[in-house]
């Protein structure tokens, strides 16, 4: 190879190596700030606390399909709490947070509490309210947004950003390998309103969190309230099945609500014949 050959190879290898890195910066810089524009988008200014919104609920479990009410509260520091009121029973779910990280606990239609195992509880608790969503995710020095680039969702042009939490003080392993799946979210920006079209994520069967089992979390019909953009309509979607039908009539911010609204009782091991966190209005998943 002559010398100028030489050097025009080693120059095209570093011109290549800087545009990618270039790009790869963009995408890195993109998600956080489409994730912020859509914060704004939603909630402008505002400082939320706390949120309790009340509706009603339809439960598809099978061949059973019932509408009750609905009482769902959130703190922007992670608790939640799902209270819901059907014909057959109150099924709900509560989350809360200890000095040993995330616990929470769901209960059915019988009233019994179980324990939602470890590894369902590391994605987002406010599920059906997105700004805790993305703003814990902007907070999180350990989250990890990428943007991963413009689709298409249920026909709608959105952009598609993924979120996970990394764990630079424990080594590589498979591990580490595994708690960054168990962490990952994406979710779905309408490409003009930047407002959220949808959240999706995996849960787990109480005995293998290797087995992915999808859900999706649908919203819609956004309206203002008090200067914020709330999606009124919120669909569960587990396994592509709809499981869980919320419509929203009001929703109230910063009323005063503290952790103790969002105390677990007493409960018994999570149970290997249901799927967890989200799962106690679907039908039961063998592990």
């Amino acid at each position: 190879m002559t010398p100028i050959r030489a050097a025009s190879s080693t120059f095209l290898s570093c011109f290549l190596s800087l545009s990618l890195a270039a790009q790869q910066s963009t995408i890195t810089q993109q998600g956080p700030l489409l994730l912020q524009n859509s914060l704004v988008a939603m909630i402008g200014g505002t400082t939320l606390k706390d949120v309790t919104i009340t509706g009603t609920a339809r439960r598809i479990v099978g061949s059973d399909d019932e509408t009750g009410t609905a009482t769902l509260t959130a703190l922007s520091t992670g608790e939640s709490r799902i209270n819901l009121g059907f014909p057959s029973g109150a099924p709900g779910e509560v989350r809360a947070n200890s000095a040993n990280g995330p616990v929470g606990q769901w209960t059915g239609a019988d009233g019994i509490a179980h324990a939602i195992s470890q590894h369902n509880l590391l994605v987002s608790s406010s599920w059906f309210f997105s700004p805790f969503t993305l703003a814990a995710a902007l907070s999180d020095p350990n989250s990890v947004i990428s943007y991963v680039g413009h689709e298409s969702f249920d026909g709608n042009p959105v952009e598609h950003i993924s979120i996970s939490s990394q764990f630079a003080s424990l080594p590589a392993s498979q591990t580490t390998t595994l708690l960054q799946h168990l962490t990952q979210m994406d979710i779905y920006l309408d490409s003009t309103t930047v407002l959220p079209r949808a959240l999706s994520f995996n849960i787990h069967s109480d005995s293998n969190a290797l087995l992915d089992i999808p859900v999706i979390i649908r919203y819609s019909n956004y309206q203002p309230l008090n200067g914020a953009q709330i999606a009124f309509h919120v669909q569960k979607f587990l396994n592509n099945n709809l499981v869980l039908d919320l419509q929203f009539q009001s929703a109230n911010f910063n009323t005063g609500l503290t952790v103790s609204a969002f105390t677990l009782a007493a409960s018994s091991p999570p149970s290997l014949s249901n799927v967890v966190a989200a799962s106690h209005l679907a039908p039961a998943v063998q592990p």
